[in-house]
Formats: C-alpha cells, sequence, structure tokens
C-alpha cells in the first residue's frame, strides 16, 4: 500500500468543538495532498476523543493517551505512528483556509532547502495573528522586553525583534523560529532532530527545534499564501500559569542556546520582564480596572519564580 505524503498530526486537551472544526476543515480543505491524520488526545475530559470516534471513525488515526504527555510530549509519540514523508503540526485550536495545507506542501516543493516551513495566521475575525513566526531571544530582545519596549513599540523592528516587529507576515520570509501550531517538517529531519526536546511540555519546543534543525543545514520560512485561522490568545485572559508556562519555556531556552558566560544575565533580563509589568500595573491600579487585574496575575507570577525560573512547568 502507497504511503501518504504528509501526515497531519493534532494534539487535543479539552478541545472538543474546536478540534473537531479542526478537522473538518482539514479533510474539507485539502484535496491536493495524499495524507493520513493522526490525532492524539491527552487525557480530554471533555469527551474529546468519543466525539472525534463518533464523526470521523477510520478516517482519523485516534491515540487515547492515559496521561497528558503536554504538546512536546504528544506530537513526539504521535509522529512515532506517522508514515508520511512530510509531518505537519496542527493545532486544535485552528482551521485551515483556502487549501492552505495544500499551498504549504507546494511551498515546501519550491524551498526544499528551507526544511521547516510555516503560513500566516489570523484570528477568527481575519484581524493578523503574528504568533506564526519569530526570533529568537537575545540579550536586547531580552532588555527590550524587561523595560517594556517591546510591549510600548510593538511595531518596531528594533524595539521588538523576537515579534519582528510591524511585519504583517505577507510575503515569503526566513525566519528564526515557526510556530508549532502550524508546522511542516520533513520526517528525516524530525528523525534526525529526535523530534521535540523531552525537557519542554508547553510552549518553546519549536522554537529549540528550529535552532536545533540550523546545526543540519535547516533555515526555515514562512509564506502568507498557506493562511489558517488561530484562535489562540484572541480572547483569552492572561492567567498566572499560562505565563509561568511560558516563563519556563522560555528559561530551559536560554539554557540551551546561550553560553554560559551570558546565561546568568539573560536569565536576569528573564527575570525582570515580571517583575517590571507588577509595578507598572501596579502604579495604574487605582485608575485602571484592568491593570489590578493584570497586577495580581504578574505578582503570582513573580512570587513563583523559582519555579519557572528552574524550568519547571505548571501543569493542567
Amino acid at each position: 500500500m502507497r504511503e501518504p505524503a504528509l501526515s497531519i498530526l493534532i494534539i487535543s486537551f479539552n478541545t472538543r468543538e474546536m478540534t473537531l472544526e479542526c478537522i473538518r476543515s482539514v479533510f474539507d480543505q485539502t484535496s491536493k495532498t495524499d495524507f493520513e491524520l493522526i490525532v492524539l488526545d491527552n487525557a480530554s475530559a471533555d469527551g474529546s476523543a468519543d466525539a472525534i470516534e463518533t464523526e470521523f471513525g477510520g478516517r482519523v488515526r485516534l491515540i487515547r493517551s492515559e496521561d497528558n504527555l503536554g504538546f512536546a510530549g504528544g506530537n513526539n509519540a504521535a509522529a512515532k505512528c506517522a508514515k508520511g514523508e512530510f509531518l505537519l503540526l496542527l493545532n486544535p485550536d485552528t482551521v485551515v483556509l483556502d487549501g492552505a495545507i495544500d499551498k504549504l506542501l507546494a511551498f515546501a516543493a519550491a524551498r526544499p532547502d528551507a526544511g521547516i516551513w510555516g503560513g500566516r495566521t489570523v484570528f477568527a475575525d481575519g484581524s493578523l495573528n503574528p504568533a506564526s513566526c519569530w526570533s529568537r531571544q537575545t540579550l536586547w530582545s531580552l532588555t527590550s522586553q524587561a523595560m517594556g519596549f517591546s510591549s510600548l513599540f510593538r511595531k518596531s523592528s528594533f524595539f521588538n525583534p523576537e515579534g519582528l516587529g510591524g511585519w504583517d507576515r505577507e510575503g515569503v520570509r526566513q525566519v528564526d523560529i515557526v510556530s508549532g501550531c502550524f508546522l511542516l517538517i520533513r520526517r528525516d529531519l524530525w528523525d534526525r532532530l529526535d523530534g521535540f526536546h523531552p525537557d519542554f511540555f508547553m510552549y518553546g519546543e519549536e522554537a529549540d527545534l528550529c535552532l536545533r534543525a540550523e546545526s543540519f543545514g535547516a533555515c526555515p520560512m514562512v509564506t502568507s499564501e498557506a493562511t489558517i485561522v488561530h484562535h489562540g490568545g484572541a480572547s483569552e485572559a492572561v492567567r498566572s500559569d499560562k505565563l509561568q508556562r511560558l516563563l519556563a519555556a522560555k528559561c530551559l531556552l536560554l539554557e540551551r542556546q546561550f553560553p554560559k558566560s551570558r546565561l546568568g544575565m539573560a536569565k536576569s533580563l528573564l527575570a525582570a520582564w515580571p517583575l517590571t509589568r507588577c509595578l507598572a500595573h501596579s502604579v495604574l491600579s487605582p485608575i485602571r480596572a484592568s491593570s489590578r487585574r493584570s497586577s495580581t496575575v504578574w505578582r503570582d507570577v513573580w512570587a513563583h519564580r523559582s519555579v519557572w525560573l528552574a524550568g519547571r512547568f505548571v501543569r493542567n
């Protein structure tokens, strides 16, 4: 039997309705690519696995994990079952638009040197979700973040280098990091990298993967021709546990990316970010209700700094 060209991996966790919508969009919008769809459910408590099996049956290979393996561990486990020449990591809170997967495969065929490919993400209302790609952490990016410059001047490539400034994600561009919400990689490169590093649970794993892939000659690229909806972060309130997971991932990345001579300074700058946010919102809290709420969140993040500075993840 002929093996599929593409294995699409979706890792679900308590996102039943969004996961079902995502799967429907894959089948509706992918007509030019021979693919298999593997969904690993991370021990969801909302009936996700049963709903997927009921609606899609044998069209989807469903893996029911007894434990929450996280995004990194879930993809590593799903990839072991994959048969495609390419792997596409696709978030469950996404919707494929206008043949985006077919277009991403065509882009990979046109630019095989990249090794890792991504597209453009938008929110449900069509507005840009800039989180489709990033630049790596540097001492300057950490300084700008700690001082609040990256938030005050989001559209500046100088003050917001990790977020790629005000680039609207149009066209084709080489980037440091492609978001794991819509990331295409050759299976042989994934295997050479041993997939995601097991130290990661959620956040940062794709950054580590892309940065490690450079040593194998990869130069990740994105194209706006392949556009999907990514709901993530559109209306979600900032939460302490989410920020702690993000900071833990950033600390792990620093430990794996930075030389020891600069690691202490880098971690200090990263730690200054929640501290300055806490102080800023505390000053504004008497006049802004939103700042009162944010001040509480950032204060809790700062109080748990010993956990995330050690790269330990707060798990659901």
